[in-house]
């Protein structure tokens, strides 16, 4: 979809819930805060909950609608808010302790690109975090796009995963209203000597 389909969108209505995904709160609840990038933000809701518990973050997305809502949330003056095409951004090289990914589904190739890119921002020891819908999730038909041309699976992130000390790299189930849904998560870090986050 293009930015002025998002815009419409959410120009509409909210989109996502304003709480951070379970999993990813899980995950990240423990790292000390430091200096992340969430990609494809939309309403911020991430970027928010990261900002509420020190990190200094800065929120990418395409939509200014999308944003606009985000920067609409109390706490919003704690994030960094820009408009751009998530494949055009960057990050200055070794600058972020964390960049999350989160239901940003794009062609594979373009997938790949980001990420190889995103890998190359972090600072040694660094956490890329990266969860959307699997591409096995089209035979359960719950939710989510059902194109599997842009949805993802354990081996269309092996790539990037050899580019990391890899945690976790696995399909995973999500309870949803709808029924279970299928999604696939990659959480690792950027080898080397790891760092002090930086607040």
């Amino acid at each position: 979809m293009r930015a002025a389909d998002w815009d419409a969108r959410y120009a509409a209505q909210q989109q996502w819930s304003a709480e951070p995904n379970a999993l990813v709160a899980d995950l990240l609840a423990d790292l000390p805060p430091g200096v992340a990038v969430d990609l494809a933000a939309g309403e911020g809701r991430h970027a928010l909950w990261l900002a509420g518990r020190g990190w200094r973050v800065t929120a990418v997305d395409f939509s200014a609608a999308g944003l606009a809502r985000g920067r609409a949330r109390p706490g919003a003056h704690r994030v960094t808010w820009v408009t751009a095409d998530v494949l055009h951004w960057e990050a200055a090289p070794g600058s972020p302790d964390l960049v999350l990914v989160a239901y940003l589904h794009l062609p594979e190739a373009d997938t790949a690109a980001l990420l190889h890119r995103a890998v190359g921002w972090l600072r040694p020891g660094g956490r890329l975090l990266v969860l959307g819908h699997d591409a096995d999730n089209v035979a359960h038909g719950v939710g989510g796009p059902q194109d599997p041309a842009i949805l993802y699976s354990t081996g269309r992130l092996a790539p990037v995963a050899a580019l990391l000390d890899v945690d976790r790299l696995e399909q995973v189930r999500r309870e949803t209203p709808a029924g279970t849904a299928l999604d696939t998560l990659l959480w690792g870090r950027r080898p080397g000597e790891s760092v002090v986050p930086r607040r």
